[in-house]
């Protein structure tokens, strides 16, 4: 089975789940042994997903996986949520961030910069449109490059507390109190694990050799916060 066709097997089995979740499928990927599912609030959501909705599409996924087995052999079920700086693969990953400072590495290139970041100003299906930053330009310097997708090797989110201070102008002072925690949806990313021990059933345990699955739910905004999840 070719990996193409496991990824279409896996996206039909999820599809409804995560539709009935209230979330968006954001990105999928098997690379390495790991099936990576990726999920999202939907565009203009006020809040993220966070650990006990990335923990309960894990147990549902694996169920769902128990039962149809979409994915021969041995692998692990990640299922996470794009995090601050996410992830560009696609047109519609792009399209989805017009308006965002993003960070692209180019692949080999002739006479010219390989990184290039700016203001994401349009996105189609063939190529991004970057507004440059400038370094050291004014504002009728504007300089914007339109970037195909085929030319690009990584590209990312770049996350950004407030704007940037005006040229010149004296950094802000420190609030005093306690410091702010980022609103949930720019909170780093949740993710929850579930190796398949074997070809079979989800179970219990990944030691044993009666089908099963161990489901570890981890928080990469706290080093503590670890667990199986039943």
């Amino acid at each position: 089975m070719s990996e193409q066709s496991t990824l279409k097997q896996v996206r039909n089995l999820i599809d409804p789940i995560i539709t009935d979740l209230h979330l968006d499928l954001y990105d999928l990927e098997f690379r390495s042994g790991t099936l990576r599912i990726t999920i999202d609030t939907p565009p203009g959501s006020p809040g993220g997903v966070d650990l006990d909705v990335i923990a309960l599409a894990t147990r549902l996924i694996s169920r769902e996986f128990g039962h149809h087995d979409p994915v021969p052999g041995h692998y692990t079920l990640e299922v996470t949520s794009p995090g601050l700086e996410r992830t560009l693969r696609t047109p519609a990953h792009f399209q989805r961030e017009v308006g965002k400072t993003v960070a692209l590495r180019l692949r080999d290139t002739v006479a010219d910069t390989r990184r290039v970041q700016g203001v994401l100003v349009a996105a189609d299906e063939q190529a991004a449109t970057i507004r440059l930053d400038p370094t050291g330009a004014t504002a009728d310097e504007i300089v914007e490059r339109i970037v195909p997708y085929d030319v690009i090797d990584r590209a990312r989110t770049v996350f950004q507390w407030g704007p940037a201070p005006k040229p010149g102008s004296k950094p802000a002072a420190k609030p005093k109190g306690p410091a702010k925690t980022a609103p949930a949806k720019n909170r780093p990313a949740s993710t929850a694990k579930a190796t398949k021990a074997s070809a079979g059933k989800a179970g219990t345990s990944k030691s044993t050799a009666s089908k099963a699955s161990t489901i570890k739910a981890t928080s990469k905004t706290t080093a503590s916060k670890k667990g199986d999840v039943r």
